[in-house]
């Protein structure tokens, strides 16, 4: 069952979350990840949306998705997402 990476988030340092946006790619081939959404403009129909970027990465299972995470490569670049931006991150299982 696919599974998706899901990131709600306001960036607060642009040329960080560049750096961070530009190699993060290179992660996710080794674990079959690929963006599904990655920031474009978003209209909120219900609700509040407290982060006004959105990212859904899809992954073939939930273990490439919590693997990709946790990989080094990953955790390595993770520390200039985190500086850079405030949001929510989640894992979700796809619908079969």
């Amino acid at each position: 069952m696919k599974a998706y990476a899901i990131v709600q988030e306001r960036v607060d340092d642009q040329a960080m979350f560049d750096a961070y946006r530009k190699d993060v790619v290179a992660t996710l081939p080794p674990f079959g990840g690929r963006f599904v959404v990655r920031g474009g403009a978003m209209t909120v129909l219900e609700g509040e949306a407290p982060y006004p970027r959105l990212v859904v990465i899809e992954f073939p299972s939930r273990a490439a998705a919590e693997g990709w995470y946790r990989s080094p490569d990953y955790q390595k670049l993770l520390p200039l997402r985190l500086n850079s931006s405030k949001g929510n991150f989640y894992i979700v299982d796809g619908a079969e």
